[in-house]
């Protein structure tokens, strides 16, 4: 069981719940708030492939939060927590997570106290300021990232540098995740695979194959044929959609 909305009170971010369960949890540039039987965990954002399972519970609730967003919240940079499932305990004062902990206890819907959560620590981290917003944008675009680093005034190396603190890894791997979870969701709602590469910028069918095994650790076949599409409830280690 998945279910998911978006939330009325954080910008970008999606709240969802799920059932424990098996499948594989695929990269979308995103972190996560999650609640875990009564714990709460941060889950950062991924370069390939997790088992949904390495989180061990029986039910999960989270807030997924909008791409670069998360570090702001959590007052972490993004790199620190990429591919890794952590105890918000191990990342803020033991009374601050104590104190969180039991305010999302006492929501009746523990994605409501995750909201709650989330939304307080960034009306407290104030305005964002636009960086990580217009990267992705321009990723999404299709823009180069020398090009993207002139469009901001920055150079390459430090456009690298800020990615790493808010999105866990540079400009080049966030654009390919973009790009492959734009591939694998045309790839999902029955389009032609050589069609699919070609809207979405590979080079051609194979090179579209080789990111699909590269970043999602299956083939395009198994994720958009009728055994992928049985297996696709995103899971609690991050709630991403699964292979």
């Amino acid at each position: 069981m998945y279910e998911e909305a978006p939330s009325q009170a954080v910008p970008g971010a999606v709240l969802w719940r799920a059932a424990g369960g098996g499948g594989v949890v695929l990269p979308d540039g995103c972190m996560d708030l999650l609640w875990v039987d009564g714990r709460l965990l941060v889950a950062g954002p991924d370069t390939g492939p997790h088992p949904a399972g390495e989180v061990p519970g029986r039910a999960f609730a989270g807030i997924r939060l909008a791409p670069g967003t998360a570090p702001a919240l959590l007052g972490v940079p993004a790199h620190v927590l990429r591919d890794r499932r952590v105890e918000l305990a191990d990342l803020w004062p033991g009374r601050e997570a104590r104190r969180l902990t039991g305010l999302v206890a006492g929501y009746g819907d523990p994605c409501a106290g995750l909201e709650a959560v989330a939304a307080g620590r960034a009306a407290g981290a104030g305005a964002p300021d636009g960086f990580a917003a217009e990267v992705t944008a321009r990723l999404r675009a299709g823009e180069t990232v020398a090009g993207i680093a002139a469009a901001l005034g920055l150079g390459e190396r430090r456009l690298h540098r800020r990615s790493l603190d808010a999105f866990g890894y540079g400009p080049r791997t966030l654009g390919r995740i973009l790009r492959l979870r734009r591939a694998l969701a045309l790839a999902r709602s029955g389009m032609a695979y050589a069609e699919v590469a070609y809207a979405t910028g590979y080079a051609d069918q194979a090179h579209l194959a080789r990111e699909v095994r590269a970043l999602a650790g299956t083939t395009l076949s198994a994720y958009a044929g009728p055994a992928g599409a049985k297996r696709e409830t995103p899971q609690p280690s991050g709630s991403r959609t699964t292979a």
